[in-house]
């Protein structure tokens, strides 16, 4: 567990790297990875993809408004194992008006590709809570 809030912090997520263009996080895998059959769950890598994409467009939109996931689409290309150290870089495919699209990989501590995948998002004309702006952009409204 990590002192992030939500998921992320559960997974052991820690940030890297975050700025408009990129994001970077790692975690570890560990047995509160696996799924019932001793191999990293699927679903870790479509949550911290999908958390690392929304952190970068967070950053990107700043206070213009909110962004949340609209889609995840992770492909799974080979087996991580208990120990290995997994990089997600988060980057920008498409920035818009509405809705944004992100790229992610996920690598091994070998840099050998994990998981790849997209995750879009909608931008919602809504306000940011001001604590959850300055903790993820730098960005205090007040």
């Amino acid at each position: 567990m990590t002192d992030i809030p939500g998921l992320d912090g559960m997974l052991g997520v820690e940030h890297v790297e975050a700025s408009a263009d990129k994001v970077v996080v790692r975690f570890t895998i560990g047995d509160h990875h696996l799924q019932p059959f001793g191999i990293p769950h699927g679903g870790v890598y479509c949550a911290v993809h999908e958390s690392t994409a929304s952190m970068a467009g967070q950053i990107w939109l700043g206070d213009r408004g909110i962004v949340v996931g609209t889609n995840n689409s992770t492909d799974f290309i080979r087996q991580a194992k208990v120990g290995d150290t997994i990089t997600v870089t988060a980057t920008p495919i498409h920035r818009g008006r509405s809705q944004q699209l992100w790229h992610l990989d996920s690598v091994n501590q070998e840099g050998k590709l994990i998981s790849q995948g997209q995750v879009r998002l909608a931008n919602l004309d809504q306000q940011v809570p001001a604590e959850l702006l300055a903790q993820f952009t730098g960005i205090d409204p007040r």
